[in-house]
């Protein structure tokens, strides 16, 4: 009789190791770090919570906002993105845009009706962005941004990513689109090569030469209605002019590029811009107006509303601070996901180990074991999703690292080691 004892309690012990293992080892590189970690291990097979370190607590969940933005725009557009709202007046069309994000954006790399519809009509066309009641910079956005690729200004119809692509060279400075060239001016510069966008209400570059031979820059442009007609008409050679003209309840819509290959780029290359722009069109999915606070609100109340922890929730991207959520409701939107879309549509679009993306050079296995979203702003480093076990088991999990000072690799190595400890013992 006690040997059977022994070994039940042996059997017992046996069974609590992983999870204390898992608990000591984040006690340790809180220690290490000097940071807080949130962590959330969840099996939604048995509906067990396998982990629980700090899930309750609110972090910086940066791009992992982009998790709500995927939900949100799965649940209100669909298949497809709403691209164009117009009006056919007999004698003239009027055009108001939706937010789309895909016009002429050479990182969706699909072709767009937009383009087509608007050529091939003999009617003048009319742009109106009366719709669009949006700031263009995100609350809470860094002004250090303000020159990176990866905080494009926001708009009602976005084209070339709202981006200008500059090629410098010692001899040549390259601008795409065109444009854009004769706002760039040239100055000698110290050290390497530096390519900035001036603030203010112009859309004023310059290029300050220096000692490296070749790099391309891509800069963000002030993206007014002015610009944008501009740069229409000069990719359709045809005049269109901007009227303040409201959007009228008759208006049709010309629908454009298939979803999941915008929201397979946002999640895997954590795009800011597809991000921000998706979550305007899901507000013009339900009111007649582009503004993210609009879908936030209306996500909230009729579809988030069960999450353990409402987060606070300000944009599409991730970018701004003001963002927080906990792990466990992060873990209780991958578990909605799942439960809502075929895995065979789902894990495609997600960031996974060892594949071209965010992870690439994380988490590499065969086959993958990591499907999910990465989030870093300075000092914070987040990654949450889908795990599989060596017993093929699919755990959802989230992992929060909030205020470190050592380098986001060692943070991110500490990650990988407890992930994969995860993937070979439940």
């Amino acid at each position: 009789m006690r040997l059977v004892v022994f070994a039940l309690l042996l059997s017992l012990l046996a069974a609590c190791s992983p999870q204390r293992y898992v608990a000591k080892e984040i006690r340790s590189a809180e220690g290490r770090f000097q940071d807080h970690i949130g962590f959330y291990l969840y099996d939604p097979a048995t509906r067990k919570v396998l982990a629980d370190h700090q899930a309750s607590r609110y972090f910086t969940p940066a791009s992992n906002t982009k998790i709500l933005t995927l939900f949100a725009s799965l649940t209100l557009l669909g298949d497809s993105i709403p691209a164009l709202r117009f009006t056919d007046r007999g004698d003239s069309l009027i055009i108001w845009g939706t937010g789309d994000p895909t016009l002429f954006y050479n990182q969706v790399n699909v072709s767009n009706p937009v383009y087509s519809f608007l050529s091939t009509t003999a009617m003048p066309i009319y742009f109106s962005s009366s719709n669009f009641r949006e700031d263009r910079f995100g609350p809470g956005w860094a002004w250090d941004d303000f020159n990176a690729s990866y905080s494009p200004e926001r708009s009602a119809l976005p084209v070339f990513g709202n981006v200008i692509e500059i090629q410098v060279d010692e001899q040549t400075v390259r601008v795409a689109p065109d444009h854009f060239h004769q706002y760039v001016r040239e100055e000698a510069g110290n050290g390497r090569t530096r390519v900035e966008r001036l603030r203010g209400e112009a859309n004023d570059v310059v290029v300050k030469h220096g000692t490296r031979n070749v790099r391309d820059w891509i800069i963000p442009f002030r993206a007014d209605d002015s610009v944008i007609a501009r740069l229409l008409a000069d990719t359709l050679k045809k005049s269109i002019p901007v009227i303040d003209e409201p959007l009228l309840a008759s208006f049709q819509t010309l629908w454009t590029t298939p979803a999941d290959s915008v929201y397979k780029v946002m999640m895997q290359q954590s795009d800011n811009f597809l991000a921000e722009q998706l979550l305007l069109a899901c507000s013009g999915k339900i009111a007649d107006t582009l503004q993210t606070q609009i879908a936030i609100d209306y996500l909230l109340k009729n579809h988030l509303s069960d999450l353990p922890d409402r987060p606070v929730w300000v944009d599409g991207s991730g970018l701004s601070r003001y963002n927080l959520n906990t792990p466990r409701s992060l873990g209780r939107l991958w578990e909605k996901l799942l439960q809502t879309y075929p895995r065979e549509r789902l894990f495609p679009l997600l960031a996974t180990g060892g594949q071209p993306g965010t992870l690439r050079n994380w988490y590499v296995a065969n086959p993958p074991f990591v499907f999910g979203k990465t989030g870093s702003l300075a000092n914070n480093h987040a990654l949450s999703g889908y795990l599989i076990t060596r017993k093929n088991k699919t755990l959802v999990f989230a992992l929060m690292n909030a205020n470190f000072t050592q380098s986001s690799n060692e943070v991110r190595t500490w990650m990988q080691s407890l992930l994969t400890y995860i993937r070979d013992h439940y």
